[in-house]
């Protein structure tokens, strides 16, 4: 899963940039037109608004689980999920998350002592 998840990092930073650049490029960081822009139609505004919950939903699982399974670096999908969304929050926890599951279970399998 953790390669699956790897995958899913890349293209949650690259397919949502491949539309914000260019818009960037041509508008500058104008935040009053992108504002206007992201709520100029309902269907515009539906996007943002289930994009904003969703990443409000992913920063308490991070935090909770998180916590509760003992992993480190828990600010790095906060941060991705704030600087590019969902697209990369999810997926880049769930990465550590494996990668610190993975850690745990070697850990448990060294300590297991052959009869």
């Amino acid at each position: 899963m953790k390669y699956f998840y790897g995958i899913l990092v890349v293209l949650g930073v690259v397919l949502p940039y491949s539309q914000f650049n260019p818009w960037i490029i041509e508008n500058g960081l104008d935040i009053s037109q992108l504002v206007e822009e992201i709520t100029q139609t309902r269907i515009g505004s539906f996007a943002w608004m289930d994009v904003l919950v969703s990443a409000i939903v992913l920063i308490g699982f991070i935090l909770f689980e998180g916590v509760r399974t003992g992993m480190r670096f828990l600010w790095l999908p906060i941060v991705g999920t704030l600087v590019v969304g969902v697209s990369l929050g999810l997926p880049l926890f769930l990465f550590i998350r494996e990668i610190h599951m993975e850690k745990k279970r070697q850990g448990v399998d060294k300590n297991i002592i052959p009869v």
